[in-house]
């Protein structure tokens, strides 16, 4: 089985890179995930700081300058966290962080995998004063704080308190509203709680995304029998490193099992070609692919068939060449030897002359045969050199018709063609075809044979007609058959070699045509209709 994985062999190359654009794809992923986990939690870092330091820094600007210094301790021992004044930043923001500045929004800096330094700006007039903390996370003491400082802000705005939350909206991040204090879902301890005025934190609630997070509850300090409900503030959740590795080695896994069970399906249709071509090395031409569908190997496999029967059908037609070829050229060879010995023992000077003519007709016959058997010769090659051009088919007939009245035949030919007619063909080709087929017809015509030439749609017929015997119904199809004469004679009363109608057979092939033989309606002999396009694409 693992023989075919050789070093050098496509699958190996095509595997070799599979594996390596899986294994890219795996850190890429890896790192596109990381990168994305990053991403969240510096989003919600920033987030969850200005719901917290945005009210945190309104409060420091509403204190005087004196009492500062305190309000910063009594908030620092609320949040558990380092706050500090500093007049300058001390880093260059990016235009993004200057953005956020701007707006009135926290900025946050990674010091470690836990801990992230914060800034804000200080919203009061005059130079720019900046809050500087570090965030370790949101957690009940941070919320706490945070429900302190609200509450504080919105004993600035009595009976204006809805209107202030909706000012507040765009710094918080999460829901902040005026609740009942019976519409607020908790239970008896919690009640009691906070009717000692004590906050109250629920943690482990699930948002409607699936997300845990905690709810503060305060009792508002402007409007009795109302409570301050912060969130709920959704809680981050990283994507765990384990998951991503587990998710990206489960995809890896299935995507190169997907991989190889469609590239297992080439290759083994691969190797069907290859031992077809295999059979074919060693001399069986019979070899075929056998194989279903339209895509490229499959055509592949369609071509190598092709390409085999061509092959076989060269050697054959070879082999029947050179049998067919040596068998004609015995009768003129051997009417060549006894003329010559006639004229070598003949004093009679007429009768050497009657002797040279019967030589220079078989030398003629021998020249004709040559002729033919060289075009058969060209037309069966693999694709011989066609030079399609315009053809006027009524010049052609004019010519046809001049070259067959100048032989003189018994029986009469009749041209039937349009005033104008022009298709796509080779002219020495479109000549030969016309010829052969007359030719032909004239050998057994009684009386008369007809060409008639015309367009049909897109198409160009050509129909050749003799009012002769006739060709049987079962030996039609012979008649295209290399060195095949169905009245087997190989005297000069009939002529020819069997080839002509061979040569018309290919030249049709390779004008994209068809040609077949049928009775003429009207004269009652043989038909033949070829039928090609008009214009070659």
């Amino acid at each position: 089985m693992w023989r075919r994985f050789k070093p050098n062999s496509i699958f190996a190359t095509i595997y070799g890179g599979m594996l390596l654009v899986i294994v890219v794809v795996g850190l890429a992923s890896y790192g596109a995930l990381t990168y994305i986990n990053n991403e969240r939690a510096q989003r919600y870092t920033e987030g969850m700081a200005t719901a917290l330091y945005h009210i945190t820094a309104i409060a420091v600007a509403r204190q005087s300058e004196d009492s500062i210094p305190l309000w910063l301790q009594d908030a620092e021992a609320l949040l558990g966290t380092p706050l500090r004044l500093i007049s300058q930043l001390p880093f260059k923001p990016t235009e993004h962080e200057q953005e956020r500045i701007k707006r009135g929004l926290a900025i946050a800096h990674p010091v470690d995998d836990n801990r992230n330094q914060i800034w804000i700006k200080v919203p009061r007039p005059g130079p720019a004063v900046y809050l500087e903390s570090e965030l370790a996370g949101i957690g009940e003491k941070q919320a706490r704080a945070a429900a302190i400082f609200y509450l504080e802000d919105l004993s600035n705005y009595p009976e204006q308190e809805d209107v202030r939350l909706r000012t507040m909206a765009p710094y918080i991040g999460f829901p902040m509203s005026l609740v009942p204090f019976d519409e607020a879902g908790l239970d008896s301890e919690q009640q009691r709680r906070l009717r000692q005025d004590e906050i109250v934190v629920r943690f482990k609630e699930l948002t409607a995304s699936g997300r845990s997070a905690i709810t503060v509850y305060a009792p508002s300090q402007t409007t009795p029998g109302k409570l301050l409900r912060l969130g709920p503030m959704e809680l981050f959740e990283a994507i765990p490193v384990s998951l991503i590795i587990m998710a990206s080695v489960l995809a890896l896994l299935l995507i190169t099992l997907a991989s190889y069970g469609l590239i297992h399906i080439f290759e083994l249709r691969i190797q069907t070609i290859e031992a077809t071509l295999a059979r074919i090395r060693e001399g069986d031409l019979s070899a075929r692919v056998e194989m279903e569908g339209s895509d490229e190997i499959s055509r592949l496999g369609l071509t190598l068939n092709q390409m085999a029967g061509h092959i076989q059908r060269l050697l054959d037609a070879q082999r029947e060449l050179t049998q067919a070829v040596s068998h004609e050229l015995r009768t003129p060879l051997a009417r060549l030897r006894f003329g010559m010995e006639m004229l070598a023992e003949s004093n009679d000077i007429e009768d050497r002359y009657e002797q040279l003519e019967r030589l220079d007709e078989d030398v003629a016959q021998l020249n004709q045969l040559i002729d033919e058997i060289l075009t058969y010769a060209n037309l069966e090659k693999g694709t011989p050199d066609l030079a399609f051009e315009p053809v006027d088919m009524v010049a052609l007939m004019q010519r046809i018709q001049r070259e067959t009245e100048a032989l003189r035949k018994p029986a009469r030919l009749e041209v039937m063609v349009p005033d104008t007619l022009v298709v796509d063909a080779v002219p020495r080709y479109m000549h030969r075809v016309i010829q052969n087929l007359v030719g032909n017809a004239l050998r057994y015509a009684d009386s008369v044979v007809r060409v008639t030439c015309r367009l049909d749609g897109d198409s160009a017929v050509l129909l050749v007609e003799d009012d002769g015997p006739g060709i049987p119904e079962d030996q039609r199809s012979r008649v295209f058959e290399p060195f095949t004469r169905l009245d087997d004679s190989r005297t000069r009363s009939t002529g020819g070699y069997g080839l002509g109608l061979s040569i018309v057979n290919r030249i049709v092939f390779w004008f994209a045509g068809d040609i077949h033989v049928s009775k003429s309606a009207d004269l009652g002999g043989a038909a033949f209709i070829m039928r090609w396009p008009k214009k070659r694409i």
